[in-house]
């Protein structure tokens, strides 16, 4: 395709020429307007003025007689630019007037008509046209008085090359602009078409070019960004969770082969093997619930879980997750409390209550305070911790919260630990996948939320700051619910 083929074909060059054609033709119609509103009213003037001087005419003749009427007439016809006058006889005959040559059966009747004439001085010349009132006097004579339409014709003729003129250069000018226009645009288009064809190739971070005028390719450009990113950050996100997949769960796996085996090699009886089996299942358990943690994490990113959301009081989510997981904090040494105040939401219940289950979990995990120095030869004593859970409406969020009083994670690891498979224990002798954060920041992100990570000194405040439900009409149960857990 040729680069005049490509122009041509450009949705701007044919709006152009749409948009060319309405104005050509509303420019003819308005000059054919002006033309038309001329001729009538040049043709208003002449018969005002041939009416006001037939009438002036016809007095003459009542007073005078026809020796007046001639003389008056005679004297008028011989002024510069004078009108047409003709008197003629009962059968026909000229008596007076500046008009040699009429169109045949003008002066039989009377009224107005547009005729060819020649002037009596103009014997040679060719004929011209003129509009004309015929009236019949007294004693059958009759009187002609007319115009020479010649100026109204040069003025309409002045109009119309006026007119043929301004379409030609409207044509000419909207054909420029319009191609003009349609390269500017092609230009820009070609731009977005080599970026686009370099993502395909494989080039993710390649953006469209946007410019400063914000006209409409440049919103859709920016738009466009905005959804490049996104994708480039997901397939970075997949190509991450890729590898942390084969690197974290190649260890498990691993093991769960070699107890397997070694479970064939060196087990004797029936206990041994019901042992090892044990441990089989365990590990395998562990697999799942990481599995299922991904999950979780795909459907909250993807957004398929808008379509699970109701109203809901966040406190009851807190009050639940409290006593599911208050015997596990004290088997911690730990005490857990709940602080949690009506707070209508409105989202997907089971996600918003795994990701602070989530939260607890890693709070009973790494809540524990440091030991603090003990006397020389003085019996060690596991240090105790208190978890909060908090529930609470805070203008037009909603916030829960936990807060712990362990060692907190430092805030430049802070960013890094919300992604997947992170785990910022170094011995890593907890057990775990290092999702627990990534699910929360993802269920907070699909409400249109996020995950806030706090110092709380000590210890961490891990806090889920979610859009309120909108309006306060949610009726708060009295009694608890049901626990929910994912």
């Amino acid at each position: 395709m040729t680069a005049f083929s490509k122009l041509i074909r450009t949705t701007a060059f044919r709006l152009t020429l749409v948009y060319l054609f309405l104005f050509a033709l509303f420019a003819a119609s308005l000059l054919a307007y002006f033309a038309w509103n001329t001729h009538r009213l040049i043709t208003d003037q002449i018969t005002t003025t041939v009416n006001g001087e037939m009438e002036e005419i016809s007095d003459i003749f009542s007073r005078r007689g026809l020796r007046g009427l001639v003389f008056t007439i005679e004297n008028r016809a011989l002024r510069p630019g004078a009108n047409l006058y003709l008197i003629t006889t009962p059968n026909g005959q000229a008596v007076a007037g500046n008009v040699g040559q009429l169109a045949p059966g003008v002066m039989a009747t009377t009224g107005w008509s547009e005729t060819f004439y020649r002037r009596l001085d103009d014997s040679d010349a060719p004929h011209h046209r003129a509009l004309v009132r015929v009236a019949e006097l007294s004693g059958g004579f009759r009187l002609l008085i007319g115009r020479d339409l010649e100026e109204r014709r040069r003025l309409f003729g002045v109009v119309a090359n006026a007119a043929q003129w301004s379409v030609l250069i409207v044509i000419v000018l909207g054909l420029g602009g319009g191609v003009f226009v349609a390269r500017r645009v092609l230009r820009r288009i070609d731009a977005m078409t080599g970026t686009t064809q370099r993502i395909m190739a494989g080039d993710l971070s390649g953006r469209l070019p946007v410019g400063r005028s914000g006209d409409e390719l440049d919103r859709l450009a920016e738009n466009l960004n905005a959804m490049l990113e996104r994708i480039e950050a997901l397939m970075m996100g997949l190509k991450e969770v890729s590898d942390n997949i084969a690197h974290d769960l190649k260890t498990p796996l691993t093991r769960l082969r070699n107890r397997a085996e070694e479970a064939l090699a060196k087990s004797h009886n029936e206990a041994e093997y019901r042992a090892a089996l044990e441990r089989t299942i365990e590990e395998s358990d562990g697999l799942i619930r990481t599995f299922n943690a991904l999950l979780m994490i795909a459907r909250a990113e993807s957004g398929q879980a808008r379509g699970d959301m109701a109203d809901f009081d966040a406190a009851e989510i807190a009050k639940g997750i409290h006593e599911l997981y208050e015997p596990l904090a004290e088997d911690n040494g730990l005490t857990l409390k709940v602080d949690a105040a009506p707070a209508p939401l409105h989202g997907n219940r089971e996600l918003i209550s795994r990701a602070l289950a989530n939260l607890v979990e890693n709070a009973i995990k790494y809540g524990r305070p440091p030991p603090e120095p003990q006397p020389l030869g003085a019996d060690t004593v596991p240090p105790s911790g208190e978890i909060v859970i908090e529930a609470r409406r805070d203008g037009d969020q909603v916030l829960l919260g936990v807060t712990d009083r362990g060692p907190g994670i430092p805030e430049s690891d802070r960013k890094h630990a919300v992604q997947r498979f992170v785990r910022l224990e170094a011995s890593r002798t907890q057990p775990g996948s290092g999702l627990g954060l990534s699910l929360a920041s993802a269920v907070a992100t699909l409400h249109g939320g996020e995950l806030r990570l706090g110092d709380a000194d000590p210890g961490l405040r891990a806090t889920l700051a979610i859009p309120a439900r909108a309006g306060d009409g949610l009726a708060v149960p009295t009694h608890t619910p049901e626990q929910t857990t994912a």
